[in-house]
C-alpha cells in the first residue's frame, strides 16, 4: 500500500515538480503539464505515453489499468491500496519524464 502522503512526497521530489489543484483534487505538474493526479486518496493517475500505459497495465494487471477519457487512452490508473512505493516511484518518474520533455 502506498499512502497519499507518500505519493505527494515522491512526486514533489522530482525536479521542477509542483502541486496544483485540478478540479478539486491534487495534480502534479512539470513545465505547466500535468504528469499525475490524485482523484481519490486510493487512486493515482499517471500520464504516460501510450506504450508506457499499455506496458504498465500488462505487467501489473492487479494494480494498474488503462484509463480512457472518452475514446482516448489518457493515462494509467494505479490502485494505491495494492501498489508499493517502488512501483509508484517508477511510474511517477516515467510520467514526469514524458511530460517534462514534450
Amino acid at each position: 500500500m502506498t499512502t497519499e502522503r507518500t505519493v505527494r512526497g515522491l512526486a514533489l521530489e522530482l525536479s521542477g515538480a509542483i502541486e496544483q489543484d485540478h478540479h478539486g483534487f491534487p495534480s502534479f505538474r512539470v513545465n505547466g503539464r500535468i504528469f499525475a493526479t490524485l482523484p481519490r486518496p486510493d487512486r493515482l493517475r499517471a500520464m504516460l505515453d501510450e506504450p508506457g500505459i499499455r506496458t504498465a497495465a500488462a505487467r501489473h494487471p492487479e494494480i494498474c489499468r488503462e484509463y480512457y477519457w472518452g475514446k482516448r487512452l489518457a493515462c494509467i490508473e494505479i490502485d494505491l491500496t495494492a501498489a508499493d512505493a517502488e512501483l509508484v516511484r517508477d511510474l511517477l518518474t516515467d510520467a514526469w519524464e514524458y511530460q517534462a520533455h514534450r
